[in-house]
């Protein structure tokens, strides 16, 4: 994975704005939380959320990361799902993403099942 945006994303709170096909042929896009682990970036959702309904039929996704310290500041990652994580494991996950984020656990209650997803990037374009 690219050092500067693994530097990015350990540097501070910076949001995802992930973009995935819908089953229509549009973009859907939702604003996530990511990290960087080994070679993948990565999210975490619940399976009953569109996002993910969409990855499991077509697994291109685009992941914009803006700097919060500069939003004109971001970074687009296009790249392709090739794996996801289910139980404690992805639990565990959105805590740590939230304690990042939020300065706790995660405190949303869980409508479905947590999964992480993981990105291999294809292709990394910087901004700014």
């Amino acid at each position: 994975m690219d050092q500067r945006l693994k530097e990015l994303l350990s540097s501070g709170k910076h949001f995802a704005a992930l973009s995935t096909l819908g089953e229509d042929g549009y973009a859907h896009t939702t604003v996530v939380w990511v990290d960087i682990t080994g070679d993948y970036l990565r999210y975490n959702t619940e399976v009953h959320r569109v996002q993910f309904k969409n990855v499991e039929r077509d697994p291109r996704v685009t992941v914009a990361i803006w700097n919060s310290d500069n939003p004109y500041n971001y970074v687009e990652v296009k790249g392709k799902v090739v794996n996801t994580i289910k139980g404690e494991e992805a639990k565990k996950h959105i805590d740590s993403l939230s304690n990042h984020y939020t300065g706790m656990d995660y405190a949303m209650p869980v409508q479905s099942e947590r999964v992480i997803v993981e990105v291999q990037a294809e292709k990394i374009r910087w901004q700014g």
